[in-house]
């Protein structure tokens, strides 16, 4: 029975991997005979190929590096090529952009470098001054004592401690007359009003360049613009002192310039006649920005020039009476105690350095410097715009020049009126008749 059963279970296992054998026959005979498809079909079919290509191969091959050990073969792009020739407009772009990115981080760390160096200067001012006037104030003190002391003397002990004051004060005069010569050749409250001046023009530019790239499509012309800005503000406001140093006190007063000097070699060919040629420019606009080249030619200019030159004025005093004063008092201070000349080198030794002290204070303190520089900046200000007005309007084409709308609201801001108000300061100043009338308003509500 046991034989019986084993066999018939070898007999079914045989059965069963006969038909599963046949099935695999079939089923791979049905793979090789699998029905072609016509590639021109309608229904044809294509299979992508798939690359096994790993993430360092990728990265290299978008950088541009080809593996030689690779099996993929890449197919690179050739280079945009205008009709005429010349790189295409995209790689044109990027460059131009690259150079304005390179400009700006330039004009970055100018905006470091002056802010530092203001800084400095400024902190020269303040030690200078306390330390000068410590100096005279000391040596002041030490004369007054000189000739209490040989006025309360009677005999000869009293002499070695008159001398010891009197040859005191004398250095600490020599050395307060010597340190204030320097201070009032430099000016270090002007050159620090430099170095602030210039942090706030090289901020401008490079918001101007990043407004530029914001925009986008910019051209190599402003890049050279940009590269003559840069380099006109180095020469306006230098960082060194030796050779490079601004004259403190120049014999005439100009306004100050920050921008670089262009030919204008166009000239203007009468006005627009009333028409509006679409970009914002008309007859009427070209009068009125005349008249406003006229009010602040006439007005604001010329009256910070004038203020400039008053405060020059007062500086070179005020320069010239401090060491002055100081060394007088240290003459005095040389015979302060003796007989014969007592009285007026006591009184020259003590007054004359408390007046050395008081000028110092008031050149230096007050920052006399500082304030004839700002009126210079100002007036450079103003020259800026006329200069500006009047390159736009010596331009004869009139599609070259800044939009018309866009240039009157600019002009407008800088002068703090709105345009409302313009128009009125434009009819005012033309009903006027006299031109040097007291009358006629200044065209800036800022400065």
């Amino acid at each position: 029975m046991a034989t019986f059963r084993a066999s018939r279970l070898l007999l079914c296992s045989l059965t069963s991997s006969s038909s599963s054998s046949c099935c695999r026959r079939e089923m791979t005979r049905a793979t090789i005979n699998m029905p072609k498809l016509n590639n021109g079909g309608a229904f044809s079919l294509k299979i992508p190929s798939l690359t096994t290509r790993g993430l360092v191969e990728e990265l290299e091959l978008r950088n541009g590096y080809s593996n030689s050990n690779s099996n993929t073969t890449v197919i690179s792009n050739p280079p945009m090529i205008s009709p005429d020739g010349s790189p295409s407009r995209k790689v044109s772009d990027s460059i131009v952009i690259a150079k304005l990115y390179a400009i700006m981080e330039a004009v970055a760390d100018r905006i470091e470098m002056h802010k530092n160096i203001g800084e400095q200067r400024n902190n020269w001012n303040t030690l200078l001054l306390t330390s000068i006037n410590t100096a005279t104030l000391a040596a002041a003190t030490m004369s007054g004592m000189a000739a209490t002391a040989a006025a309360a003397s009677a005999g000869g002990a009293a002499g070695a401690p008159i001398g010891a004051l009197n040859l005191s004060s004398t250095f600490l005069y020599l050395a307060a007359t010597g340190m204030m010569v320097i201070m009032n050749k430099i000016q270090p409250s002007q050159l620090a009003e430099e170095q602030r001046n210039a942090v706030r023009l090289f901020k401008q530019l490079h918001g101007e360049i990043q407004t530029t790239i914001s925009i986008g499509a910019p051209s190599i012309n402003e890049v050279k613009d940009a590269m003559e800005r840069v380099l006109a503000l180095d020469k306006a406001y230098p960082l060194p002192l030796l050779g490079a140093m601004l004259d403190k006190f120049p014999s005439t007063v100009e306004p100050a310039v920050w921008w670089p000097q262009k030919r204008q070699t166009r000239q203007t060919r009468g006005g627009l006649g009333g028409r509006n040629n679409g970009n914002g420019w008309d007859s009427n606009l070209e009068q009125e920005l005349r008249v406003i080249v006229g009010v602040l030619k006439r007005k604001d200019e010329a009256d910070y020039l004038r203020l400039g030159e008053k405060a020059l004025k007062l500086n070179k005093i005020l320069a010239i009476s401090g060491p002055l004063l100081s060394f007088l008092a240290a003459f005095g201070s040389v015979f302060v105690g003796s007989p014969s000349h007592g009285s007026w080198a006591a009184v020259l030794g003590v007054v004359a350095g408390a007046l050395s002290s008081v000028v110092n204070t008031f050149e230096h303190g007050g920052q006399v410097g500082m304030v004839f520089e700002m009126y210079r900046s100002n007036a450079g200000f103003f020259r800026l715009m006329e200069e500006s007005i009047e390159s736009n309007l010596k331009e004869r084409d009139v599609k070259r020049r800044e939009n018309g709308e866009l240039f009157e609201m600019k002009v407008a801001l800088q002068l703090g009126r709105s345009l409302s108000e313009l128009k009125d300061l434009v009819a005012s100043s033309s009903s006027i008749k006299d031109k040097a009338s007291e009358d006629d308003q200044f065209a800036s509500k800022i400065f």
